[in-house]
């Protein structure tokens, strides 16, 4: 076997509780959540019972968490959900999981290019009447996130911190806004509302406005005291997102009146500007402007966010030497040095041959690359809750809420999520184009390709199959009994 590609590894204790949340948290992108994702469960969902949808995913979420809680007390490795599934179902299982999950982060980086580009095009053009193509502000945008993730996670939450509370204050003052001019109509939250319309496609539709949650695991090895911080921040990142998303969509549903909801949302659809109409008039056209900038920031950040978390992805894979092992090498303050090259490259290569083509990013790009990653990230979600549960039964864990019960459910509601998603992938991907509606077969593809490749690697690499399970003791980081974190060193084998 070959020694792993770096000595230097990840940078320890480089990440508290709000760190990781600010990282998770900005991949989830609040006022874009509100602007695209609260606008489609209104317009295609329950219409006026949007709010209720988003806190019953909330809840779906959080008992997958009370497993989650205890599975990270048994596992921070830098390969997230990849590396529970490895632990729960075994090395072939995990190594499905694992293209999946390299699949689907590093397709919505692609998608972060098309929503940025075209956006910054758009609105920087109107403010300045500057017009630059969308590729070539998708691709700066990228470039920026590269140069930033090489800076260090410590640097990334920080800048992430910044714009989360520039874009959740805008959201908190419209908030207050409407409670004081109009009020919070209760009605939302009656059966009348809630179950009007299609329940389903709006609790699945919400689903996606959680998107990057799981992003804690990934960022376990960096964290500090990854035992208590790792759990505290999962669980302060499913409530946040359930009060900043459901608390503003309540206030626009109140706003546009409960009954008339879904139709205000579907007239604005298409020019998506339900919010800031709606801004404009609770708070006045300048505010409405500056909500359109910070949505630009709002993007770059979810670009940002999810560039880490589909770089650390890669690391892993490549520290596991299922991808190439140069990977997993860093840089001296801990960031991945060629998987974020290698990422930011994929993502700009692939994005420009949509340029190149000549197709819309928004009619396209979008609905193509968004589609299949928010797919791909909902069923590595529900594999790891699955994972979470037999893991612990094999155990004979006598816990049973915390380790069976409570993740078993989050599993059930997950998979129920996940088949959604399939049967209704139009929604999802927001489009009819029979091209794109062909997407969801590429996670078929990686079931096939991780079933031949682990047959593959049991066959002629049985050191490195072997190793898929056994470097999970390798690289986790345990606690002491003073709760100080550690790390075993890195073994040159």
């Amino acid at each position: 076997m070959t020694a792993p590609a770096s000595p230097t590894g990840l940078r320890r204790n480089a990440l508290g509780v709000a760190g990781i949340v600010f990282l998770v948290l900005a991949a989830v992108a609040p006022l874009t959540g509100i602007v695209v994702v609260a606008s489609l469960v209104i317009a295609f969902g329950n219409g006026g019972g949007a709010p209720a949808s988003f806190f019953i995913v909330a809840v779906i979420l959080l008992l997958f968490a009370v497993g989650y809680a205890q599975m990270s007390k048994q596992l921070a490795n830098a390969g997230g959900f990849y590396a529970f599934v490895v632990k729960g179902l075994g090395r072939t299982g995990g190594l499905i999981a694992g293209l999946i999950a390299t699949l689907g982060y590093n397709l919505f980086v692609v998608g972060t290019i098309g929503t940025s580009g075209f956006f910054m095009q758009i609105i920087i053009a109107q403010l300045t009447g500057f017009d630059m193509h969308w590729y070539l502000w998708g691709l700066l945008s990228i470039a920026v996130c590269f140069v930033m993730a090489r800076t260090g996670i410590d640097f990334s939450s920080k800048v992430l911190g910044v714009s989360l509370v520039l874009e959740v204050a805008i959201l908190v003052v419209f908030d207050i806004s409407v409670l004081v001019q109009t009020g919070f109509d209760v009605a939302a939250f009656s059966p009348e509302a809630v179950f009007s319309g299609s329940l389903p496609i709006g609790l699945l539709l919400a689903a996606t406005g959680y998107l990057g949650f799981e992003a804690t695991a990934l960022f376990s090895e960096e964290a500090k005291n990854p035992l208590k911080t790792i759990p505290r921040a999962t669980y302060t990142a499913i409530i946040a997102i359930a009060l900043i998303l459901g608390i503003s969509t309540w206030a626009v549903v109140s706003a546009t009146g409960v009954a008339n909801a879904q139709q205000a949302s579907l007239e604005h659809l298409e020019a998506g500007d339900l919010l800031f109409s709606l801004i404009a008039q609770y708070l006045g056209e300048p505010m409405s402007i500056i909500a359109t900038i910070l949505l630009l920031v709002s993007l770059f950040a979810a670009m940002l966010a999810f560039h880490n978390s589909a770089t650390r992805y890669l690391f892993a894979l490549g520290r596991a030497r299922v991808l190439p092992s140069a990977l997993a090498r860093t840089r001296p303050n801990g960031a991945p040095q060629v998987a974020g090259l290698v990422q930011a490259l994929f993502a700009a290569i692939v994005a420009g041959c949509f340029a190149l083509a000549g197709l819309d990013p928004i009619l396209v790009v979008v609905p193509a690359m968004l589609g299949i990653g928010t797919l791909s990230v909902i069923v590595l979600q529900t594999l790891a809750a699955l994972s979470i549960a037999v893991w612990f039964r094999r155990q004979r864990d006598p816990r049973w809420w915390s380790t069976f019960i409570a993740p078993g459910l989050g599993f059930i509601g997950l998979l129920s999520i996940a088949v959604l998603a399939i049967v209704n992938f139009n929604v999802v991907a927001g489009t009819e184009n029979p091209v794109i509606l062909l997407l969801p077969w590429l996670l078929a593809l990686a079931v096939v390709g991780g079933l031949v490749y682990a047959a593959y690697l049991r066959r002629a690499k049985p050191a490195v199959y072997d190793a898929l399970a056994t470097d999970l003791e390798k690289f986790n980081v345990h606690v002491s009994h003073g709760d100080e974190a550690r790390h075993i060193p890195e073994p040159n084998v």
